[in-house]
């Protein structure tokens, strides 16, 4: 589900499920937030790298086959572990390469790490909404980063919009036609870079993130079990 491979200090996870648009199902939720949780602490890991297998898709958001089969969503703590720096700090800069669909949570994954990387061809979308669910910590995070109205609109439409309008918006750092390749380069830079320094910049960088995160998360937890407690 989760794959990873070291190489001269970078770290890349690829989201292994192409068949299934690499959608995350429970596993895969819990292993992705167990693989942040390792490299956090592994001596070896000096930056990331996560992407998506396949041609189609970087990420589709949650697995919405079993959660129909099962009746049951992640709770609040694994949905947390999985994104870079919600569970706790991640003081390693994390490069996204984003390709085809990046959907739900394949947006949330995403705008957790450092920088987002895009072909020009991915598409994305909030489809929570329609789904009678929440992107719980999307929405706390989205606003600071492209705005409040930009944030309520792609949020509560559910609409469709490209890279250009990623890009436009600053939910993309920059558009490649090969954004692994891309990732992969920068990524090695960012690995050669003081450790020390690297992990403190990035730490207050995000110290108001982190803190807005703590004082929410409750709130999170409570619109989670009471969106799903009641019927569209």
């Amino acid at each position: 589900m989760i794959k990873s491979d070291i190489s001269e200090g970078v770290l890349t996870l690829t989201l292994d499920r192409p068949e299934r648009l690499n959608a995350l199902d429970s596993a895969g939720k819990a292993a992705l937030g167990q693989a942040w949780h390792d490299a956090l602490r592994n001596p070896e890991v000096r930056a990331v790298v996560l992407q998506g297998a396949g041609e189609r898709a970087f990420c589709a958001g949650s697995d919405l086959k079993e959660i129909g089969a099962t009746g049951q969503v992640a709770s609040t703590e694994i949905l947390a572990s999985c994104l870079p720096g919600v569970a706790e700090d991640f003081t390693k800069p994390v490069v996204a390469a984003l390709h085809g669909h990046v959907i739900g949570l394949g947006i949330s994954i995403a705008m957790y790490c450092d920088f987002r990387i895009a072909s020009p061809t991915a598409r994305f979308r909030f489809p929570e909404v329609e789904h009678n669910m929440l992107s719980g910590f999307s929405a706390i995070e989205l606003p600071s980063l492209i705005g409040e109205a930009a944030a309520l609109d792609i949020m509560l439409t559910g609409r469709a919009f490209d890279a250009v309008e990623a890009q436009k918006l600053g939910l993309v750092s920059s558009i490649e036609a090969d954004p692994h390749t891309a990732a992969q380069a920068f990524t090695s830079r960012l690995a050669g870079l003081p450790v020390s320094a690297m992990g403190w910049s990035k730490r207050l960088l995000l110290a108001e993130r982190r803190t807005r995160i703590e004082r929410h998360m409750a709130l999170v937890d409570q619109a989670r079990r009471e969106v799903g407690e009641h019927e569209r």
